[in-house]
């Protein structure tokens, strides 16, 4: 399973189930802004604050429909690689927080040459089931996993 001559690659679409997650946090924020008992400028701060979260991370996080987006992961005898529209395939140096769970893989990671440590999650709906059972696999028990690239 770890040999260097195995590739693996999957790439995932926009997940519905992160959509609605991120939608159900924002309508909270929201609604706690509108009913609490602050001043109107900073009611409206924190609401401005919200749409621009919203514009920022809606495209490049949840819909995937920015071309910096990463929506593919490989592993062969290069170590990691994320995959984006705009960059191709990008060396990475997966951390050791990040998870594999049956519900989400949360990738943490940070690009060659980089000092800032990213953050990137995988629900499960976002590919096949049998791609994020061996994605979940490979992240678990893939050696020098944390390995800098190189």
């Amino acid at each position: 399973m770890s040999s260097p001559s195995k590739v693996f690659e999957c790439r995932w679409r926009a997940s519905r189930l992160l959509l609605a997650v991120y939608l159900a946090a924002q309508v909270a924020a929201l609604g706690a802004l509108v009913f609490a008992e602050i001043p109107l400028w900073a009611c409206l701060l924190g609401l401005l604050s919200c749409l621009a979260h919203a514009a920022w991370v809606l495209p490049r996080q949840i819909l995937l429909s920015d071309r910096t987006a990463f929506r593919g992961l490989r592993h062969d005898a290069d170590g990691w690689q994320l995959w984006s529209a705009q960059n191709g395939w990008q060396a990475v140096q997966l951390r050791p927080d990040s998870l594999a769970l049956p519900l989400a893989v949360v990738l943490r990671f940070r690009l060659a040459g980089e000092w800032r440590v990213r953050g990137l999650c995988i629900p499960r709906d976002a590919l096949a089931p049998e791609m994020h059972r061996r994605l979940r696999v490979r992240l678990k028990f893939t050696r020098r996993r944390w390995a800098a690239p190189g």
